[in-house]
């Protein structure tokens, strides 16, 4: 978890975004923390996501790989390395100071891999060089890639997982009507003043995130899935504007 100094100025509200978005090392101190408070359902979300991914693990526990598109600093694999210690973990992220947070947290798995780079550039062979993917999770992460390269990301996991494999998709949404996004903003603020977050701090948080994280239509993210080749597109888990997905290589 995040150190209690790094919580205490961001999580606890009131060192706020300046200019635009960025995952710098402030953002990654309180990360954690500020994953909890402002995403709702965050437990149920993660447990969800490591209990689908669990899933298809026992199915090639003997021959299996993770990788995770956007590790941050690697939450979405924490519960997976421990349940499943023989399995091979790769992450990627472009943030240097997640990478380096994730690296200090998973220094003593010899299991696990975290890298620095651009999911596009970087050969994601080279995560899990002996064995395909049977599990490729993408938490909160698209949502911050341009829109023309998201399906090119999708086509690239699905490149790199075995067959039978399973993608775990997890993105903010908007939803199909303004009316209908504009009460999912709203019950999504109100849940982070629940959470203790000024109005102050939910204003500069959005305005910061503005032309940064860009999310499409539960529909719209289904059929990326979709044109880059997955079947079983099911929605496991929705609260208002967040859902995830799992999809699988047939």
């Amino acid at each position: 978890m995040a150190g209690q100094e790094g919580v205490t100025e961001m999580g606890r509200d009131e060192t706020m975004p300046s200019g635009a978005w960025t995952f710098d090392q402030d953002v990654t101190d309180a990360f954690d923390d500020m994953l909890e408070r402002s995403i709702p359902q965050y437990g149920v979300m993660r447990r969800a996501v490591t209990d689908v991914a669990g899933t298809f693990l026992l199915n090639q526990y003997d021959d299996a790989g993770v990788i995770d598109l956007g590790c941050s600093r690697g939450e979405a694999i924490a519960s997976l390395v421990d349940e499943f210690p023989r399995v091979e973990f790769g992450g990627i992220d472009a943030s240097a100071p997640m990478v380096a947070a994730a690296r200090t947290r998973f220094v003593d798995y010899p299991n696990v891999k975290i890298i620095e780079g651009d999911v596009l550039q970087y050969p994601l062979c080279d995560l899990l060089p002996y064995i395909p993917a049977a599990v490729v999770l993408s938490v909160l992460t698209l949502q911050f890639l341009p829109i023309v390269d998201r399906v090119d990301v999708l086509r690239y996991a699905y490149a790199n997982m075995a067959v039978g494999g399973v993608l775990v998709l997890v993105e903010k949404v908007s939803g199909l009507t303004i009316r209908n996004d504009v009460m999912f903003r709203d019950l999504y603020h109100a849940s982070k003043r629940r959470n203790g977050y000024s109005d102050e701090a939910i204003r500069a948080k959005a305005t910061a995130l503005d032309g940064v994280l860009v999310p499409l239509t539960a529909k719209g993210n289904e059929e990326m899935l979709a044109e880059a080749g997955f079947v079983g597109i099911e929605c496991f888990w929705r609260w208002m504007n967040f859902a995830g997905w799992l999809a699988v290589k047939p």
